[in-house]
């Protein structure tokens, strides 16, 4: 059965104004998932209206108020982490593993910023004013525009609006429309149900051809002061520099080109046990999934022969079937991408350890490849899907010239059993995040989460996410009456 959604605005379903709806595509089979409201600029307007309406009240509740509401509503997620987890594999062909993980995460946020609510909100600062109290208070911004991605759409769409509304603020949230109800709706029915007042949160769905349209009047309404935003580094370069335009500030969470260093002295198993997690979790449809594998000349052979035999026996399939590893990926331009990538990697000299070949509508098999050269798209371009490439290296100095050799710069992983060793390396790479003697896929609320260069800017999770979407404020009294020169 079809589900059908409207508009979240001013806490009611409604309609979009001029009635309009789309059609929102499950992955693996193809069939019509959902039919959602597709909602225009003016929706946009009257979602704004509603956040710029509820934003005194909001920012005056009390922080026990606040935080009464976030565990809640985490409390409630948690109960509906089969419902969330049904979610995402019919909308995004998201596999059971995957999406419990979304499910719970999105929890851990929702906890994490109720925390963040009682966090310290100001300074006493030193004056020379004698008898003057000096302050640096922060204060929620207003109304945030918040854009959330279809790859981990509980996760995601959760960060876009956790923190924002649980500081004080009000937000009008544009979901991606191959996810408007797991990163999105969804997301709206769980506050919902623990008690956020009205037009705190607002989600307005949109037609794929209408997205740079109501994006635009998002981002350039006057009342909305900062921008938050998720995706593809193409569609983050026009946010950001929309946002630019308005003199708004903005935090970008873009793409990754992320790289595991695999030392001489790492153990092969778990390196391979690692890489396989980190690049094929989500059909390599994460952010932080690893791309690169740079390894050691001197096990470059095993690591690789290993690999190949592991990728070439994952579960591949129905992503309802819980024994699924990978799933689709999110439609047939997705597939038809990938398969370009190594098409075009084999032709310059790439070898196939394992897959290959063409995808068969959105599925496309688990790939290593090996053999790889710098010239190749498939190591110069994020890749966001099932496939990792293999480059063999001849010294750690060697090994992060590759890694750093990238206009992306989100994560990256060190494997060796020299943790001192790994460290040094890890403070020479050009990356937001590094994980020593791991594989590039990992979060938690409360680190700061993001990137360098084209993987954006501003950063997620913990105190760096409350200075993100607070403004600072200087706030002076006078213990006595001033002396004026005239």
């Amino acid at each position: 059965m079809t589900i059908t959604r409207e508009l979240f605005i001013g806490g009611e379903d409604v309609p979009a104004l001029d009635g309009r709806t789309t059609q929102d595509l499950n992955p693996y089979t193809g069939e019509v998932y959902a039919t959602v409201a597709a909602g225009g600029a003016a929706d946009i307007t009257r979602a704004v209206d509603a956040a710029e309406a509820a934003f005194p009240a909001w920012a005056a509740t009390p922080p026990s108020a606040r935080r009464a509401i976030f565990l809640k509503a985490a409390d409630v997620f948690e109960a509906r982490t089969a419902d969330a987890i049904a979610v995402m594999a019919g909308e995004v062909g998201g596999v059971a593993g995957w999406a419990g993980f979304n499910a719970a995460l999105a929890t851990n946020i929702l906890r994490e910023a109720a925390a963040a609510i009682s966090q310290p909100v100001g300074e006493v600062l030193t004056s020379d004013t004698g008898g003057q109290l000096s302050l640096a208070v922060r204060q929620p911004v207003g109304v945030v525009g918040a854009f959330s991605p279809w790859n981990a759409p509980l996760i995601l769409g959760i960060r876009a609006v956790a923190v924002p509304i649980a500081v004080g603020n009000t937000v009008v949230l544009k979901p991606s429309e191959d996810a408007p109800i797991a990163c999105g709706l969804f997301l709206a029915d769980v506050l919902r149900e623990a008690g956020l007042p009205a037009g705190v949160l607002n989600v307005v769905t949109n037609a794929r051809e209408d997205a740079a349209a109501v994006a635009e009047a998002l981002i350039s309404d006057k009342r909305v002061r900062v921008v938050n935003f998720t995706g593809s580094t193409n569609v983050g370069r026009i946010v950001g520099t929309t946002a630019a335009q308005h003199l708004k500030p903005a935090v970008l969470e873009l793409g990754g080109k992320n790289a595991v260093l695999v030392l001489d002295d790492a153990d092969v198993d778990y390196a391979v046990n690692a890489v396989a997690f980190g690049a094929f979790h989500n059909a390599g449809q994460i952010c932080m999934s690893a791309d690169r594998v740079l390894v050691h000349r001197s096990i470059a052979e095993e690591f690789t022969a290993k690999l190949a035999a592991k990728v070439a026996a994952l579960p591949h399939g129905d992503p309802a079937d819980p024994g699924t590893v990978v799933g689709p990926v999110i439609n047939d331009r997705a597939a038809k991408r990938v398969a370009d990538l190594v098409q075009d990697a084999v032709a310059l000299g790439a070898r196939v350890r394992a897959g290959g070949g063409e995808p068969d509508g959105t599925r496309y098999a688990a790939t290593v490849l090996d053999q790889v050269t710098p010239e190749m798209r498939v190591h110069r371009e994020e890749i966001f899907g099932p496939v990792v490439t293999v480059l063999t290296v001849d010294s750690d100095d060697e090994a992060v010239a590759l890694a750093n050799d990238t206009d992306y710069g989100l994560t990256a992983g060190v494997l060796t059993e020299d943790t001192r060793r790994g460290f040094a390396l890890a403070r020479r790479l050009r990356t937001g995040i590094v994980h020593v003697n791991n594989q590039t896929v990992d979060d938690e609320p409360q680190a700061p989460f993001g990137g360098v260069g084209s993987t954006g800017y501003g950063r997620f999770g913990g105190r760096w996410a409350v200075e993100a979407f607070t403004n600072t404020r200087w706030i002076t009294v006078a213990g006595e009456h001033n002396h004026f020169p005239f």
